[in-house]
């Protein structure tokens, strides 16, 4: 994986999930400016993440 010059690479310290594995608890800043945690959401509905390196993010 490429890293752009003055950013750090956190892919070698960074847990790798599994199939099947729980997600940890994580906390964002959502789209429309509130927070979206997702322990809120636990029996709820359906949650899918994706992960984009470095996509949306200033140079």
């Amino acid at each position: 994986m490429a890293v752009t010059k003055g950013r750090k690479s956190m892919a070698s310290s960074t847990k790798t999930l599994k199939a099947g594995d729980a997600a940890p608890d994580f906390e964002l800043k959502s789209h429309t400016g509130g927070t979206f945690k997702l322990s809120d959401n636990k029996g709820k509905k359906n949650v899918v993440m994706a992960f984009y390196p470095f996509a949306f993010t200033p140079v």
